[in-house]
Order: C-alpha cells, then structure tokens, then sequence
C-alpha cells in the first residue's frame, strides 16, 4: 500500500539514522518500527508492582532515640 506519512524531525532522524546503521532501507526500518510499536500496544496491561512491606525490627540492644548511636551499631565508624 502506498500513503504520504508525515513524520516529526525528531522521529524521522531517528529512522534515517538506523537506516544507515542497518543498511536496510528506509521503508523497511518504518515498517519494523511501526510493527513493533503495534504490537506492544496489543500486549495486555502488565499487573501493577506491588510491595509488601514487613516489620524489620531493630534487636533489642538499639533504639531509634538516638541516631547516631544506631548508626555507629549498624554501619560501624565508616558512615561519618
């Protein structure tokens, strides 16, 4: 099938620079490009990433009141 297609620049140097790179020719790579956005517009939609958070805990011998303290315990003198 034969059609006008306007391209943006952007988009156009982008095609011309892979043509070049592939040595295909341009309407090849147009082609390419065109099917494989088709068809990651057909996938259906990816399950939202979820996290499920759990309770870390501190061992008993350290306490959020004082920061420092925590961070000297857990990171050793090398955090400063």
């Amino acid at each position: 099938m034969r059609t006008t297609l306007s391209l943006d620049d952007d988009v156009a140097r982008l095609l011309d620079k892979e043509s070049k790179r592939s040595g295909a020719p341009f309407k090849q790579v147009v082609n390419h490009f065109l099917r494989l956005g088709l068809m990651a517009s057909n996938q259906p939609p990816s399950k939202p990433f979820t996290v499920k958070p759990r309770k870390l805990g501190l061992p008993a011998s350290l306490s959020y009141d004082n920061v420092a303290q925590l961070l000297d315990e857990l990171e050793g003198p090398a955090h400063k």
